[in-house]
Formats: C-alpha cells, sequence, structure tokens
C-alpha cells in the first residue's frame, strides 16, 4: 500500500529551477532516502508544511493531498527538522508525559525512554542534555506521535554513535511496522547507512542509484565482462559478453554504481583514485589506467596524468601561460582542472582547432 505519493511535482523560485519534474512512491515497509543539496531539501520541506505554494503537480498521503488538506499532513506525518525546538527548563519525563498525552498514545514511558536509550536521562532538564541526547528526545516525540510517514531532515548530522545507532533502531521498528520511512540529506553516507533505496534530486530531476552490498558484488566488479550461458547449440556452450556500463564507487559497505555521464571528473591523489559527482567525493575501485579505458566511448579525455574529465561538463579552456593551461567545468563550484601542454595539442586536434 502507497503511503507517500509525489505527483509529477515542480517548484521554481522566481526565474530559477529548484528541481523539474518528478515522481516517486514510498509503500509501507519503505525506508527511502532523498540525497540533494541544502537549497532543495529546504525547498522540499517547506513544500511538505505547506509553507510554499508547488509550481504543478502534488503530494498525497495515505490518498490525501497535503497541499489541500492541512488534516493530512499533521494526522499522517511526523517530521524532525534540525531546528525543532524543545522547552530546555522541562525534564525528559516532563517531554514524553506531554507527547504521550498529546497524541494518545499508548505507548509506555518506559518503553520510549528504553528505544531512545534515554533511561538514565529521565529526570534530567533539556538544557543540561547534549545535542544527540536532545535530538533523541525528538525521535522520542515521533514514537509517541506514530504517524504514517516518519520524515527526517540530516538525522545524524552531528550526532555521537549512539545516537546513530538509536535512529538506525528506531528506523527499522516503524518500518518493520508498516510504516513509511523518508530520509532528507546532503551527505550520501548518511543516505547509505540507514537504506539502499537511495534518490539523488537536483535541477536534472530525480535519479535512483544502483547500490549492492559490497560483498556481492566484490569478484565480479573488476571483470570487464560478464559471461552467461545462452544456448547449446551443436553440443556447444554459446558465450554472449555483457558490458558493464555502469561505474562502481565504494561508500562505508555499500557500493554505489553511477552511469558515465553523472561524472564530472576523476582524480588520482597518492594512489587513491576519487570520482566527483555534484561536488561530493567517490573513492573508487578502478585504477587511472582502467577508468580511461572504460570512459572513452563516452567522451571522457585524459587531460593531465592525475585527472581525467567528462569532456560534455567543460565549459572553458583558459590558457595561463604558453605551457599553464586550466579546464573549467560548469558544475556549481566552478571546477577547474589541470590541463597539461602535452594533452592542450591532443584536446584541440579532438575539437579541430589549430
Amino acid at each position: 500500500m502507497s503511503i507517500l505519493k509525489i505527483n509529477d511535482l515542480e517548484k521554481h523560485e522566481e526565474h530559477s529551477l529548484v528541481f523539474p519534474v518528478f515522481s516517486l512512491e514510498v509503500l509501507e515497509h519503505e525506508v527511502v532516502a532523498i540525497h540533494s543539496s541544502t537549497n532543495v531539501r529546504n525547498v522540499l520541506i517547506k513544500l511538505f508544511l505547506g509553507e510554499l505554494p508547488v509550481s504543478s503537480g502534488e503530494l498525497i498521503i495515505n490518498g490525501q493531498e497535503i497541499t489541500k488538506s492541512k488534516e493530512a499532513y499533521f494526522d499522517q506525518v511526523g517530521m524532525y527538522l534540525l531546528d525543532d525546538g524543545l522547552y530546555e527548563r522541562l525534564s525528559v519525563k516532563d517531554h514524553f508525559s506531554f507527547f504521550k498525552k498529546l497524541y494518545g498514545s499508548e505507548l509506555s514511558m518506559d518503553e520510549a525512554l528504553r528505544m531512545t536509550q534515554l533511561e538514565p536521562k529521565r529526570n534530567i532538564r533539556l538544557s543540561r542534555l547534549t545535542a544527540s541526547e536532545k535530538r533523541r528526545v525528538h525521535f522520542g516525540r515521533l514514537l509517541f506521535q506514530n504517524p504514517a510517514l516518519f520524515l527526517f531532515e540530516e538525522p545524524d548530522q552531528n550526532a555521537d554513535l549512539e545516537t546513530k545507532q538509536v535512529f538506525l533502531k528506531l528506523v527499522r521498528r516503524v518500518s518493520e511496522n508498516g510504516k513509511a520511512v523518508v530520509v532528507l540529506t546532503s551527505n550520501m553516507e548518511s543516505a547509505l547507512s540507514v537504506t539502499d533505496k537511495v534518490c539523488r534530486l537536483d535541477e536534472t530531476g530525480l535519479h535512483v542509484l544502483d547500490v549492492v552490498a559490497d560483498e556481492e558484488t566484490t569478484d565480479a566488479l573488476p571483470r570487464e565482462e560478464l559471461i552467461t550461458e545462452d544456448q547449446i547449440i551443436e553440443e556447444e556452450i554459446m558465450i554472449q559478453p555483457v558490458r558493464f556500463e555502469k561505474i562502481p564507487t565504494k561508500v562505508n559497505d555499500k557500493i554505489v554504481l553511477f552511469d558515465p555521464p553523472e561524472i564530472d571528473y576523476i582524480e588520482s591523489n597518492e594512489g587513491q583514485y576519487n570520482i566527483y559527482i555534484k561536488g561530493e567525493m567517490y573513492p573508487c575501485v578502478f585504477t587511472m589506467a582502467e577508468l580511461e579505458t572504460r570512459l572513452h566511448p563516452y567522451g571522457f579525455f585524459r587531460c593531465h596524468r592525475s585527472y581525467i574529465v567528462n569532456l560534455q561538463k567543460v565549459r572553458e579552456v583558459v590558457t595561463w601561460t604558453r605551457n599553464s593551461f586550466t579546464l573549467v567545468l560548469g558544475d556549481a563550484k566552478k571546477s577547474s582542472i589541470p590541463l597539461s601542454k602535452t594533452k592542450m595539442a591532443e584536446l584541440k586536434g579532438m575539437l579541430g582547432l589549430k
């Protein structure tokens, strides 16, 4: 059963596009992370809160469009936001008693304290708690609310290890109970720590990432081709090679597969090979030579012994001196990539310049 439906949602701010039309459905028991910039995340939150009008499209929770029904939001959505406040003079127990009464919850005080690992702090005022412990009080509020959809903004940002573990257990519990969970974050590591269902939302739209467990791919990744048995003809096995086109990167114990056109550039630094996408860095399992071979058919160019660049992302070629050149990309950071003198001549030939 669908808990959240985002249908053809689009948002403009003045004359700029925040994100183009996209759709997303989150079912019962599902945990989905949306990886985006801070600006995109803030706009999404304001749309959920009804603080901004949608340019087009709709947000539907359990069959009710929240842009038309405030009751649908308050009854069905529980949100943790980074700027959420609490009453510093009250104790943890006082907060939980208030939440329990507010939502008419059957969850016991002891169970909520246990789940948030705040039993030793039950009689302590919030003003004396750490920032991470206060975050767990917010998690307790959501447990008492028990909504259909849990929405978290950067839930583990600057949190201690204990709070991160509390959050992961909370997500596991509510998803097992048929709830839907959406995590909004600008940190890919944070997204992958909670779920394998990660989407990236930016000015080009919503992109679902290919994520697999490391142990499932370790043996297969270094191979250029995957061999499958097709059919037997005249007692011979016919082999069909399949080219592996995606580029694997590692984030903790997960391997994320990117399409070559998504990549901005690759950098080699002290034996480490890092892929840059939308300003974020991802370690890669392949060497520069292997990457150069794999990416050449997609318009990538070895512009320097330590760099491979996606020529489709290059906006300027800057000449500093007769022997010093730089490629400027069209990304938000206007990334600068060195271009060696020998490669400058090769690039001119590729572009048809003299």
